[in-house]
């Protein structure tokens, strides 16, 4: 029987480059390969086996441009076009949205960028998330290159879903392969006391999707724990004591420590990760120091998760597939 780990080895071999898997369950370290060339089939086939098998890979000392991130990404599917990004993002590619910190949401609406990063992140567990998981078609991938990053901190951890999945017990997995549940963009957010723009904002942008809580990889047919920190509202048929208590199991088994990775950041470092089977957490431990961090991501588009029961997932308010 193959499996995704030899597909993986096979076709690193083939295209004559390194994969180095950095950690148990997820990442791996990919070396002999400059991204901003024109990339043979082999090479392609080789990222995305690996890309499937590690679900998140690292790239260091690419010299990528913008131009050349978009290319990139066109050989594994689709680039998003965002319809609003910040004011750091290049006009002229509108398929790369770049993250400056400390330039970006919380000063838009009258916060610090502390005060609003503790708003959304008031938990443990609130950080987690995949992108745009409140869309019924969240993105399938995403790239992420660095420009620029501070001499220490600033760092990405990912967690493999699909291990995790893996990881619960035969009557818990049996038990969650029939829940649904809501994903909501802004849940948890605490507000401030009296006016609040941004609290307005995410009330007049309302984006929701019933998912299923565990989904069937598309590419790889691995059942995956579709659950995390940020978007998930509540799980549907049930009380919302229950949903709670249910929730906050699975998430704290989304991220064990055995079932993760975490990434130092270099300038020219890329990473590659698979939308649909992790989710990461940006990191806080930087917001405090004076040194800036710039990043560019480029995502592909995304096909509607399926439950193990075939339902795909349905659209609540403010999302419909393949509309940006």
């Amino acid at each position: 029987m193959t499996t995704e780990r030899d597909t993986a080895t096979d076709a690193a071999r083939a295209a004559g480059i390194a994969v180095r898997p950095v950690a148990g369950h997820i990442g791996a370290e990919i070396s002999g390969v400059d991204l901003a060339d024109d990339l043979d089939d082999a090479v392609v086939a080789a990222i995305r086996a690996a890309v499937l098998r590690w679900k998140v890979v690292f790239f260091r000392g690419q010299r990528l441009d913008h131009t050349g991130h978009v290319a990139f990404a066109r050989r594994f599917g689709e680039p998003v076009v965002l319809g609003k990004r910040g004011s750091a993002s290049p006009p002229d590619v509108p398929e790369v949205e770049t993250t400056a910190d400390r330039l970006e949401l919380g000063g838009r609406y009258g916060m610090e960028h502390d005060e609003w990063l503790q708003r959304r992140r008031h938990t443990l567990l609130r950080g987690w998330h995949c992108d745009h998981g409140a869309r019924v078609d969240p993105p399938a991938a995403t790239i992420l290159r660095a420009e620029t990053v501070p001499p220490y901190g600033g760092d990405t951890t990912w967690s493999n879903l699909a291990a995790a999945y893996a990881g619960l017990s035969a009557p818990v997995r049996e038990f969650v392969d029939g829940l649904r549940a809501e994903h909501r963009l802004g849940v948890g957010y605490q507000p401030r006391p009296g006016d609040d723009s941004y609290l307005r904002h995410l009330l007049d942008h309302q984006v929701a999707s019933v998912h299923p809580l565990v989904r069937v990889h598309p590419e790889t047919g691995e059942r995956v724990l579709f659950v995390n920190g940020y978007y998930v509202e509540q799980i549907t048929g049930v009380s919302r004591p229950e949903s709670r208590a249910i929730l906050d199991m699975l998430l704290e088994q989304a991220v064990r420590p055995e079932y993760t990775v975490r990434f130092r950041w270099e300038a020219g470092s890329v990473a590659f990760w698979d939308n649909r089977a992790t989710i990461h957490l940006a990191p806080g431990d930087n917001a405090h120091l004076d040194h800036p961090r710039i990043m560019h991501r480029v995502m592909l588009t995304g096909d509607v998760p399926v439950g193990v029961d075939g339902t795909a997932s349905e659209p609540v308010v403010g999302t419909e597939p393949g509309r940006w």
